[in-house]
């Protein structure tokens, strides 16, 4: 019998599939709903949140956790950058080159060191602002769900944008419960951002063109929305990596428009497609990406009406799966700041922006993928119930591919060698399950 421990207090939903996914399993469970206060002497799997696993059993092989001790060169957005910037120095070559939009870090507490910051490291970054026809994002490197992001093209913008996050540490307390959600965020808390040069040439597509209820009906007239694609990898022991291809579509609530520098007040709503931010749209927002076939292109600049193709979206996945692959080949290369070991399994959701490249003159309907950022416990939540079958398919290949050879490898039944899928000839790049391998390679071992 293989045990459990499955404990999500604040995730329920993901709670519910984990224990779908074992009970799909052809192989006896218990479930436990605490860890063990003392090392078990029985194969365990922790399959729960990060903070309630107990990580010091990791030094155990006989035990499987689903969560990398280490891994910030993946989650934090300003490691991240650091990885991917190291890595293509030493492989120019590289896809990442061109799909990780040009970046800078900025570590500060207060808005009035920008000036420092600008004379020595943001040199380059100062003199990029004074052409005001370039759009620059800030994210902060530990939020998430979008909070703290904002646009801006100029240096002044900057520094405003900074003095209200100064500003927002004092007022915190005083906010009314029943006020539109503020993004904002206390710079001093967070000190490390990055800015990112913003990508004016999304792919535009209106979602209406999809109804998804009885309810809704194609519009006559079609609004292109910007929308960025949420994939989800499972990246296993040191390491093998799994693209699910099931890849979703997060759309803005209002149409694109490109940024306005006469605007006096930017509104971000064409410009984020972050579900967290659009609760009270439920599920108008999301779609598969394999749904948008057939949908228009509705990309400003476009000097004809196109559709997106199936080869389109096969030619998305296809970069998708590059770009994975060379990003996690990154991280194995910094070792000090993402630690592949054999007994650990994890889910992450990758998001990337898909656009129109108008600079590729032979071909002008190339269309490419950016990777934006790389989050661990993903908001699966937010998918909404009508697409909640692709999460419990999902979960059931986690089982199957993760948590069911764990079993096997430390069981020495003949039921447990009865049930074992034959996935040892699982080659790069060939679908089974729902899952595409993207990587297989041994950077460490099992004892």
């Amino acid at each position: 019998m293989l045990t459990v421990a499955c404990i999500w207090p604040a995730a329920p939903f993901t709670e519910s599939l984990v224990r779908k996914a074992l009970e799909s399993l052809n192989i006896p469970v218990q479930i436990l709903t605490s860890i063990p206060d003392a090392l078990p002497k029985f194969p365990l799997v922790q399959w729960s949140s990060y903070d309630e696993i107990e990580h010091e059993f990791s030094r155990n092989d006989s035990i499987l956790q689903s969560s990398y001790i280490i891994r910030k060169s993946l989650i934090r957005k300003h490691f991240l950058s650091r990885c991917i910037f190291s890595y293509c120095t030493k492989h120019p070559e590289s896809v990442l080159k061109t799909a990780w939009p040009r970046t800078y870090e900025i570590e500060i507490s207060f808005a009035d060191e920008l000036d420092e910051l600008f004379a020595d490291e943001l040199w380059e970054l100062g003199e990029e602002l004074g052409d005001t026809q370039k759009w620059w994002i800030l994210k902060p490197g530990m939020a998430d769900r979008g909070n703290g992001i904002r646009i801006f093209n100029d240096r002044a913008t900057l520094v405003k944008i900074l003095e209200e996050f100064e500003d927002e540490s004092a007022t915190d307390d005083e906010e009314d419960e029943e006020q539109e959600p503020n993004t904002a965020v206390i710079i001093s808390q967070l000190r490390h951002f990055v800015i990112q040069e913003y990508i004016l040439n999304p792919l535009l597509i209106d979602p209406r063109e999809v109804p998804i209820g009885p309810d809704t009906t194609k519009p006559d007239i079609l609004q292109g929305h910007k929308f960025h694609l949420r994939a989800y990898c499972v990246a296993s022991g040191a390491l093998t990596l799994y693209l699910f291809n099931r890849v979703l579509a997060l759309f803005s609530s209002v149409p694109y428009s490109s940024p306005n520098p006469q605007d006096k007040i930017l509104d971000l709503a064409p410009h984020l497609t972050n579900t967290s931010l659009q609760t009270n749209r439920g599920e108008e927002g999301v779609r598969l990406l394999n749904e948008l076939i057939d949908c228009h292109i509705l990309s400003t600049g476009s000097e004809q009406q196109t559709i997106l193709t199936a080869e389109d979206v096969s030619d998305i996945l296809r970069q998708i799966e590059v770009v994975l692959a060379e990003t996690f080949k990154a991280a194995l290369e910094n070792p000090i700041n993402f630690q592949a070991i054999p007994n650990a399994f994890e889910l992450f959701g990758v998001d990337f922006l898909v656009v129109k490249d108008s600079k590729d003159i032979e071909n002008e309907s190339k269309i490419e993928v950016k990777l934006l950022e790389i989050n661990a416990e993903p908001a699966i939540e937010l998918t909404g119930p009508r697409l909640a079958w692709i999460l419990e398919d999902l979960f059931a290949d986690i089982g199957k591919v993760c948590v069911e050879p764990f079993f096997v490898k430390q069981s020495t039944s003949v039921q447990a060698g009865a049930i074992s899928s034959n996935d040892s000839d699982w080659p790069v790049g060939e679908t089974r399950r729902n899952l595409v391998k993207c990587i297989e390679t041994e950077v460490r071992r099992l004892a």
